[in-house]
């Protein structure tokens, strides 16, 4: 079984704000950190992979830009908000 991957970030991010204090420079290893997560999620309880790594971006960049959860998001599917949901 592989370890856990190293997220020093993502651990930091608990509410969307947390999210927001990030710099911007911080945002692309955040992206990184997110993904390795839904990869070690998704390899442990199964799932649906490629639609949540294909919005990984996307999340981190429409969290960082709106004001959630006051400002509302809608997936397309479930799969694409894994890593919302993480």
């Amino acid at each position: 079984m592989n370890p856990k991957p190293d997220t020093p970030l993502l651990d930091k991010v608990r509410i969307p704000a947390d999210l927001r204090s990030l710099d911007e420079s911080e945002l692309t290893q955040l992206a990184t950190e997110l993904r390795a997560e839904l990869i070690d999620a998704v390899s442990h309880t199964g799932g649906h992979l490629g639609a949540g790594l294909g919005v990984v971006e996307l999340t981190v960049a429409l969290h960082y830009v709106f004001n959630t959860p006051q400002d509302r998001l809608i997936w397309d599917v479930g799969h694409q908000a894994y890593p919302h949901k993480i």
